[in-house]
């Protein structure tokens, strides 16, 4: 007989030769020793762990024709001498029938096995047929074998080993018992492995050894086949075979993991130049950018479990001295940042698989994890913004009138929402409640204009004409529809023998009516106002929004924001005629976002701070909108 691979030669022939499928092996043998025998199963799991063999086994066990408590079978474990055995695991039994599902998978062969099927076994107790790649029948062949799966012949089993039991129709599945297979562990494997080395008479390492296992990913079959191939290629000393580490990698293709410790200590020392040349050595020596990407993959996932349950967990399926090199990587960060990072290199390798250049998107992904250090993590983000806004309000509170002022306000502002929250601002001082102290006219003459005061309200002021001058930074459309028009109402009488107050300025209006919308809940009706253009008349209040049809400005401007804005108007002693009109288009977030912020406002307290300012330069982002978590 000629050469016979390690797979085939080293396949097990009992139960307990079997590696990694207790709990399969133990169910089938307590089921062969109480005789309760299922007419069909399905066997199903990863490539290469054992259920065509397991399939065998119990073929053996069950046309055994050896009794089972005699002294040559003791347990329900085939004994492997008499004739039924041997024709079994040589293949060439009459009653065991096994058919390569992916070739015979039409209706016409399932027929043909039906056919079969009532007919009594030649020779042996059962007539068995083992059914591989079962999930490759069709439909209409699974719907002719299902009258006789579940209602077979006394004398028939039929046996499925297949690595997707989900395209196996449900009415297949549950007329049949379903053994799930569990892929092999890594120590199971290298013990495998080892004990094949010394029946072969090959000399090898213990990295060897751990290489092979790790290749193998759970199935003994893929182990066993590199070990084939490297036994061939291995070096011969003293008359045999020696596999070592470095000839394992050179064969497989492999980088040594200690050159993704000390890539990622580049990545963790933020050293990008150091990081490409490493990468450059390695692409010169020949590695695939590809290659190099899925091994970081999975060395980036062993130093993320190492992370988690520490060296020893069981989450690690390598070997010891990978284990603590995981585990020292895994040091250098935290476990966010390893998240992120293997997040990088995944995007990155299947970036890799529809790129032509892939050295250069290799070389970009591997500088993204550099880049990805300098992120600050979001609580520091917010607790530093916290931080630097209680310096600043510490460093511009205003004075008594200011906070009697603010008070006030929001005493005569609707109640808003009661739900506790926090807010990382919560600590600057400022709110929507706190607008640059203004004196409160008594009632301001219809005929006379209103002075703009920009002492008492810092900030750019608006036009007091009706319509935006030529070249101005507002918005220059035409505003054709008035959306909203109050009725005139009468001003406050001055109480008799008071001396009129100076004119509210145009500052003091909008930060009264923004904090009273955001107070009462309107937030977008805040917003849609903050972005357009105010003008105060001596009669009348008016506001230009960018462009925004009728329909959808009476939904933001509803009738409650209408009263709101009234009532502060009246207030103040501002006229309380206002009108609100758009042009043509549609409003668009943008002008939210260019719009100036209120002075003392939580805008303008979020947009001063360094820290988002800084992030704006570095993402070259904008800010479109700014929520006030604070309790109410």
């Amino acid at each position: 007989m000629g050469y016979q691979v390690l797979a085939r030669k080293y396949r097990p022939q009992r139960f307990a030769d079997v590696a990694g499928q207790e709990h399969v092996t133990r169910t089938l043998m307590n089921a062969l020793a109480q005789n309760r025998i299922a007419h069909g199963y399905i066997f199903s799991g990863h490539r290469g762990i054992g259920k065509t063999t397991i399939a065998r086994i119990v073929a053996q066990a069950l046309n055994c024709r050896t009794e089972i408590g005699t002294e040559a079978r003791p347990t329900p474990e085939p004994c492997g001498v008499c004739d039924s055995c041997i024709e079994i695991r040589q293949g060439n039994a009459v009653d065991v029938i096994e058919i390569d599902a992916a070739t015979n998978r039409g209706i016409d062969e399932i027929r043909e096995l039906r056919d079969a099927a009532r007919y009594a076994p030649s020779r042996d107790r059962y007539k068995i047929y083992i059914l591989d790649e079962a999930h490759q029948i069709t439909d209409a062949a699974f719907n002719a074998l299902l009258k006789t799966l579940e209602e077979p012949p006394a004398h028939v089993i039929f046996m499925m080993a297949t690595t997707e039991p989900e395209n196996i129709p449900q009415t297949i599945r549950s007329r049949c018992q379903h053994f799930s297979f569990h892929a092999v562990k890594f120590d199971d494997i290298l013990t495998q492995l080892r004990m094949i080395a010394e029946q072969e008479q090959v000399g090898a390492e213990d990295a060897a050894l751990a290489l092979l296992a790790e290749a193998g990913d759970g199935s003994m079959r893929d182990a066993l086949s590199i070990m084939d191939q490297a036994i061939a290629s291995a070096p011969i000393e003293n008359g045999r075979p020696v596999l070592s580490g470095a000839q394992i990698r050179e064969l497989m293709g492999a980088v040594p993991n200690a050159v993704f410790e000390r890539l990622l200590e580049a990545v963790a020392a933020g050293q990008s130049a150091d990081l490409m040349e490493q990468l450059n050595v390695l692409v010169n020596a020949g590695h695939s950018p590809s290659s190099l990407a899925r091994q970081m993959v999975r060395y980036l996932r062993n130093a993320l479990m190492a992370k988690l349950g520490g060296e020893q967990t069981e989450l690690l399926q390598i070997s010891g001295d990978e284990r603590a090199r995981a585990a020292r990587t895994a040091l250098l960060f935290t476990e966010e940042e390893l998240t992120r990072n293997l997040q990088i290199v995944l995007r990155t390798f299947d970036d890799l698989n529809y790129r032509q250049e892939q050295r250069f998107h290799l070389e970009l992904g591997l500088l993204k994890l550099i880049h990805a250090q300098r992120l600050l993590p979001l609580e520091e983000l917010l607790s530093g913004a916290a931080g630097g806004g209680g310096a600043r309000a510490s460093a511009t509170s205003g004075s008594a009138p200011r906070a009697t002022a603010a008070s006030t306000r929001t005493a005569a502002a609707p109640a808003a929402s009661s739900a506790p929250s926090i807010s990382p601002f919560a600590s600057t001082g400022t709110n929507w409640g706190s607008p640059p102290a203004a004196p409160l006219p008594a009632n301001p003459k219809a005929d006379s204009a209103l002075r703009i005061d920009s002492a008492a309200a810092p900030g750019p002021t608006m036009p007091r004409t009706a319509s935006a001058p030529a070249g101005s930074a507002e918005l220059s459309a035409s505003y054709g529809s008035v959306a909203t028009l109050t009725e005139d109402e009468p001003a406050p009488a001055a109480a008799a023998g008071a001396q009129p107050l100076a004119a509210p300025s145009l500052e003091s209006v909008r930060h009264a009516i923004g904090s009273a919308l955001v107070n009462a809940g309107h937030v977008s009706a805040a917003q849609l106002l903050g972005a357009g253009t105010w003008t105060l008349e001596a009669t009348s209040l008016r506001i230009e929004v960018p462009g925004m049809g009728k329909k959808m400005l009476a939904l933001t401007i509803n009738a409650a924001a209408e009263k709101i804005i009234r009532q502060e108007l009246q207030r103040l002693g501002a006229p309380t005629r206002f009108l609100i009109v758009s042009g043509e288009g549609a409003v668009s977030a943008k002008s939210f976002a260019e719009a100036p912020p209120l002075a003392g406002s939580i805008q303008e307290a979020a947009l001063s701070d360094p820290l988002v300012q800084r992030a704006k330069e570095i993402f070259k982002a904008e800010v479109r909108s700014v929520v006030d978590l604070r309790q109410k």
